[in-house]
């Protein structure tokens, strides 16, 4: 990186704040996609960590009256490469944005997007107030858990990230900053701006601060794992539980091999030695008695269609227990993964998508490890190293099943840069070309995250 270029730098945010040295800059260069699809860091980068929205607004100025690209960062969790600086410029981490308080009148949280999703939720519960959603990866941060409206396990009776977000401090390429929303349940002044910066993957705005809205604290809460011999079984009774009224937290699909191998992979031991495959109910209400009598229907709508007997964890630390083994699946798997899809269809349809799926690993003689997010139709789908002279058409079959069953190639994780080439297969031009010109709109220069999210 220029010399000039540094120290303009410095002088906005400090030199202690603007990092060139290879080797401190190398963790900001990777976020967890596989390395088979990662796309190849640039090699002249400088990291520079804003302290708050104003620096991030000089920086940004800076950048675009001189064409530099600039790269947001957050966490690095993502799965598609989204954060991966491709050319010489920027990486504008966000670390240092980490104030979040709480207003418990208004159940709101204001969190800069530094703030990572395990002070937020512990932050929350300290003031006895909720924040349910759980995309799996706790060191994840606020502002990158918005720009990729990020998903996860507990989303079905809330939703994904979109949902919880009433407000945003976010600056546009210019360096002007933008106020939008506020601690408000009901908005309807304009075009939806926000909505649109919510999963832009930092292609439109940098986000620095959001208000999202909690829920009051649960009494009580349970895990409830339901084993099955029959996978369609174990997906025929999704829809069953929710037509009967009930909402858990989460009902997610997982095989019985692949939990055993994660709990071992992070020292674990997973509870239950039957079946073949299982449902994971995770519920969340205001007694106990509501969980034992929610928990007793769902076990006899299960039952009903094949199941074996369910266990069910009440205490905190096995729930939390069954929850990391879940969560660590993909870790579990990342040294063999080429890929990790996450398709995403009707939930109704997930039976025939897993169908499909098998299929193509027959066909192909592949090893396709897949679990998802049963009752709102999101399939993770891994395509393994062993596989990886078959892997393009390996991808594109399980693409063109998804949107035959009227699903779409992404539910969760986003486009990034590992996904770009293949949208204008599976999006209409259309829709593309406007999208490129909301890009255009908010981002003349295309200088922030060239590359990502649409095809420029």
């Amino acid at each position: 990186m220029k010399r000039d270029i540094v120290e303009s730098l410095e002088k906005i945010v400090g030199k202690e704040y603007v990092v060139v040295e290879r080797a401190r800059i190398e963790d900001y260069l990777l976020d967890e996609a596989a390395e088979a699809v990662r796309p190849r860091p640039a090699t002249n980068v400088v990291v520079v960590k804003p302290a708050n929205a104003q620096d991030v607004s000089h920086i940004l100025a800076f950048a675009d009256e001189n064409r530099i690209p600039v790269f947001p960062r957050g966490g690095g969790t993502g799965l598609v490469g989204g954060a991966v600086p491709t050319q010489d410029g920027i990486v504008l981490s966000l670390e240092r944005l980490d104030k979040v308080e709480i207003d418990k009148e208004n159940l709101m949280a204001v969190a800069e997007a530094g703030v990572t999703l395990q002070r937020l939720i512990t932050t929350a519960d300290e003031a006895s107030l909720f924040f349910p959603l759980h995309p799996g990866e706790e060191t994840a941060q606020v502002g990158g858990l918005v720009a990729t409206n990020a998903g996860g396990a507990r989303a079905i009776k809330f939703g994904v990230m979109r949902n919880y977000v009433r407000g945003m401090e976010a600056v546009l390429a210019s360096g002007e900053i933008l106020q939008l929303g506020g601690k408000l349940q009901k908005n309807n002044t304009g075009y939806d701006l926000m909505n649109l910066i919510i999963g832009s993957e930092g292609t439109l705005a940098v986000i620095t601060k959001v208000i999202l809205r909690l829920y009051p604290k649960f009494e009580a809460t349970s895990t409830m794992i339901v084993p099955y011999n029959s996978r369609h079984n174990a997906l025929n009774s999704v829809p069953r539980v929710l037509q009967d009224g009930r909402m858990p937290l989460a009902i997610e699909y997982a095989e019985r091999d692949l939990m055993e191998r994660t709990a071992k992979h992070i020292g674990e031991v997973w509870p239950v030695k039957e079946g073949a495959c299982y449902l994971i109910v995770m519920e969340a209400e205001s007694s106990r008695d509501q969980i034992l009598s929610d928990s007793l229907r769902i076990a006899e709508i299960c039952k009903e269609n094949g199941s074996l007997e369910p266990l069910l964890a009440e205490p905190k630390d096995e729930q939390d227990r069954i929850l990391r083994v879940r969560s660590n699946i993909y870790s579990a798997l990342q040294a063999e993964t080429a890929d990790i899809l996450d398709v995403t269809v009707p939930p109704a349809e997930i039976g025939r998508l897993m169908d499909a799926v098998d299929e193509v690993a027959r066909r192909y003689g592949a090893y396709l490890p897949t679990y998802g997010h049963a009752a709102d139709g999101n399939l993770h789908v891994h395509l393994m190293k062993r596989d990886l002279a078959n892997i393009e058409e390996l991808r594109d079959q399980i693409y063109r099943a998804a949107i035959q069953l009227g699903g779409v190639i992404t539910g969760e994780h986003g486009i990034g840069k590992a996904r770009v080439e293949k949208l204008p297969q599976y999006l209409d031009k259309k829709q593309i070309d406007l999208m490129r010109k909301i890009k255009m709109i908010f981002d003349p220069n295309n200088i922030l995250n060239p590359g990502t999210k649409i095809p420029i």
